[in-house]
């Protein structure tokens, strides 16, 4: 995303407060924060109010980021899932998962014919049947790898697993998937 000579001056200008660092922080870093806030929090202004709370925790805590323990990145997402999760108990919520099927028009093929389409509703509509069996976590480390196409080692560090347990916990979800949805050719 940003160079690292980049990165260490913005992280050194906003430890000393400079005013047009926060601007800079902002700039570069919303677009970051707002992608891992959407999928918690489905009201927007929830979602707005929780990018500000974001911020303003970033801006409070930069001085106990440490480079050394991983990248900037990583630690603003942390901070932002924190946040949103942290939001969504004050309102009295469980995070929202949207089911595939709203998807479904997305992905489908203007050549299908009518059972193409019907067979590939049925395997979404199974899919999410699936989905519903699995506990909160579990669905929501599938969603983040296979429906917002987060790496392993994103997962892992949000979620604060190892990466050698993220990868577990995704093949053993993978492995109940498959059962439940009735064998190989699910894969």
């Amino acid at each position: 995303m940003h160079n690292d000579r980049e990165i260490r001056a913005l992280i050194a200008a906003m430890e000393r407060g400079e005013p047009d660092a926060l601007e800079r922080f902002r700039t570069l870093y919303t677009p970051l924060l707002r992608y891992i806030i959407a999928p918690i929090l489905s009201d927007p202004r929830d979602r707005e109010e929780c990018l500000a709370d974001a911020i303003h925790r970033a801006w409070e805590k930069i001085h106990s980021y440490e480079t050394a323990r991983g990248n900037f990145s990583t630690w603003l997402s942390a901070i932002a899932r924190n946040a949103a999760l942290n939001r969504l108990r004050e309102l009295g919520r469980q995070p929202q998962w949207e089911p595939l099927e709203d998807h479904a028009h997305h992905l489908a093929d203007p050549s299908e014919g009518p059972e193409q389409v019907l067979l590939r509703n049925e395997l979404a509509a199974a899919l999410n049947r699936a989905l519903s069996q699995l506990s909160q976590r579990d669905r929501d480390i599938f969603l983040r790898k296979y429906y917002y196409y987060q790496s392993t080692a994103q997962i892992a560090a949000e979620l604060g697993l190892t990466l050698r347990g993220a990868e577990g916990r995704l093949y053993r979800i993978r492995k109940r998937l498959q059962k439940d949805l009735g064998g190989e050719w699910h894969d």
